[in-house]
């Protein structure tokens, strides 16, 4: 089986989502539709971005059922991106925190998916 190279986030509203995602991630979605905007990043992975209410089967439930992780350099990193996305107005789930893993964040996006962004512990 090949490695899964496409994240979907179900959304209310997918193009104010695609705005939203197209400034945090500094990149134009690569399609986008009314119901369904998509971005290829720069490692290859899609993030797709598909109205909750033209999912089929449907879905039921909200965001917080998972996250996107965004790995940096250092804890400097995770403290500069934190000030960067508190300027951009995002909801701050976790402040910087150090935890077991490294020096983290969370922040939501508009629908209350999770944005974690760490510095991993040197192994």
């Amino acid at each position: 089986m090949n490695d899964p190279n496409f994240i979907l986030l179900y959304v209310d509203n997918a193009e104010a989502s695609g705005r939203f995602y197209a400034d945090l991630l500094g990149k134009k979605p690569v399609e986008s539709s009314p119901a369904f905007v998509m971005f290829v990043l720069d490692t290859g992975l899609k993030l797709g971005l598909w109205s909750r209410d033209t999912v089929q089967p449907d879905v039921h439930g909200s965001g917080a059922t998972g996250e996107l992780a965004f790995a940096v350099a250092d804890a400097a990193s995770v403290r500069a991106t934190h000030a960067d996305w508190m300027r951009r107005n995002l909801a701050i789930a976790q402040p910087p925190t150090e935890m077991d893993f490294g020096h983290t964040f969370v922040a939501l996006d508009p629908d209350g998916h999770r944005l974690r962004v760490f510095a991993p512990v040197a192994a």
